[in-house]
């Protein structure tokens, strides 16, 4: 009797402990299970969700391979495929998440540009879309305030009539290609900015949607800016959504100007004044996001209509270039170094030249530390004065990411004290890598005005434009330079020279080179 109570006491111990250890066993399980789908948030998503709604982006497991592209000879087959790809996997993966987001009444926006979604929820919805299988991770959607330059010289000037070429413009000797005939005709150049008056004297007749006569805005320009930012005065003076090219800012004006500008009155500010331009405003009064970036990105690889379809855009009314003056430091909420790579680098495999601005944090060695310039995939532009020397505020390279971070900045150009337009018909002077980054995208004008066949040729004509600078040395060692070190951490290749990579074209003739001989040696 005494051992059969004995081993039912020892019964019910053991079970006792088993039961504890189960208990701590499956506690162990659920905190895990919990650390495992809040791996997959960002902090800042997390936190903020806690306190209110976060506004995020929902980044899905299954994205597009883009890499056949490369095979493809032109630039309308590449941007034919690449949209056909992304749009396809994005409609066959997003609908159960898009699904389960309207029954939870949460606000959100499909891209495919890369297979994302915008949202703006709470917690709940954060932690179900975690858990998903489907749902790769969440990363924050920060308000990221436009890159000035602090102190810098920002001022106005008066309308010069009859100025001619700026300094900047022939430093870089693009006039004398113009002198060749090439002036840019036949391209697009696409501008994602604060956004563009388009009906600045020196921009207009170079917009697409302006025949001289009538404005059509259709497939020429976007306006990503769908609700006011907390961050700027209330309304916009442009409106949300606005139906055509307006700049709430004018730092877009300004860029554009350097890019294509010349009003015909002698007052000629850019670089490629015979190519058509297209745009896209990805800031509220400065402020941008991640998704108003990627919004642009998407409708320049497929422009569409004001109130479109964005997964019904059309591929062969793609600009070949792209400037783009702005960043999304981390110190702004861009934790992820990796938020616009899959972005970018689609947009290069469509064929489409990505001009970035290097950022203005310089002197200091690995300034360069923002998306988009940090990627492989953008052509990042840092800025000269016009004695070629660096700027102080350029941000050096290298970048910090790890073993596969890519040289950096790429090339530079002028960007100190650069006139341009700005919004309401004049002229004004700026300074930073926004100013620098035009014109190399005017420059990829120009060689495609050149040799049509280049069209798309990423690779070639980033090359070119690298192989043909003016080489630029520098002791400031950063990344380890030497001061023979080409390219470098604080020029890349060198500054930009138009005529020299005119001259490096396969298809430039003797023809072509007899104009720039001197009158005693031509025959």
């Amino acid at each position: 009797m005494i051992s059969r109570r004995l081993f039912s006491h020892g019964a019910l111990v053991a079970e006792v402990a088993l039961a504890v250890l189960l208990f701590v066993c499956l506690g162990v399980l659920r905190a895990g299970a919990r650390a495992d789908w809040q791996e997959k948030v960002d902090d800042v998503v997390l936190q903020t969700a806690t306190e209110a709604e976060a506004e995020f982006l929902v980044i899905l497991t299954a994205q597009a391979d883009v890499g056949h592209a490369a095979r493809l000879r032109s630039k309308q087959e590449k941007g034919a495929f690449v949209h056909e790809q992304l749009t396809v996997v994005a409609r066959q993966t997003q609908g159960p998440v898009l699904k389960a987001l309207r029954a939870a009444g949460a606000e959100f926006r499909p891209y495919w540009v890369s297979n994302m979604i915008w949202v703006r929820s709470d917690g709940a919805v954060i932690e179900e879309l975690a858990r998903r299988r489907d749902v790769e991770r969440i990363i924050a959607n920060p308000r990221v305030q436009l890159d000035r330059l602090a102190g810098a010289t920002n001022r106005p000037a008066a309308t010069q009539e009859g100025a001619g070429v700026l300094w900047n413009i022939d430093l870089v000797n693009a006039p004398d290609v113009w002198a060749a005939g090439y002036t840019g005709q036949g391209v697009v150049i696409g501008g994602q900015d604060t956004g563009y008056d388009w009906q600045h004297p020196a921009l207009r007749d170079q917009y697409r949607g302006w025949d001289g006569v009538n404005a059509d805005h259709a497939y020429n320009w976007h306006d990503a800016i769908h609700e006011d930012n907390p961050n700027t005065s209330a309304g916009n003076p442009c409106g949300l959504e606005s139906a055509e090219p307006c700049d709430d800012d004018g730092h877009g004006t300004h860029t554009m100007g350097t890019m294509v500008g010349d009003d015909g009155a002698g007052n000629q500010i850019g670089m490629a004044p015979g190519a058509e331009w297209i745009a896209c405003r990805n800031m509220e009064q400065g402020w941008g996001t991640p998704s108003t970036y990627a919004e642009c990105y998407e409708w320049f690889i497929a422009p569409y209509p004001p109130g479109g379809d964005s997964f019904d855009g059309d591929p062969n009314r793609a600009p070949d270039v792209i400037s783009n003056s702005w960043s999304c430091p981390q110190v702004e909420g861009c934790t992820d170094p990796d938020i616009l790579r899959q972005v970018v680098n689609n947009v290069r495999a469509a064929g489409i030249v990505t001009g970035h601005a290097a950022s203005n944090s310089g002197p200091a060695c690995s300034a360069i530390d923002s998306p988009a310039a940090i990627h492989d995939a953008s052509f990042t532009t840092a800025a000269s004065d016009s004695s070629d020397q660096i700027a102080g505020f350029s941000s050096r390279g290298p970048v910090l990411l790890g073993n596969n971070s890519p040289a950096k900045p790429d090339i530079t150009a002028p960007g100190v004290e650069v006139l341009s337009s700005v919004p309401g018909g004049v002229y004004g002077v700026k300074s930073g890598t926004s100013m620098a980054t035009p014109h190399v995208a005017g420059l990829v004008a120009l060689l495609i005005s050149a040799a049509p066949e280049l069209a798309g040729d990423v690779n070639a004509l980033e090359e070119l434009i690298a192989q043909t600078a003016v080489a630029r040395y520098s002791t400031e060692g950063c990344g380890g330079d030497s001061a023979q070190s080409l390219p470098n951490h604080t020029y890349g290749w060198g500054r930009i020279d138009a005529l020299a990579a005119f001259l490096a074209l396969p298809s430039t003739t003797p023809l072509d080179y007899k104009h720039f001989l001197p009158v005693w040696f031509r025959s």
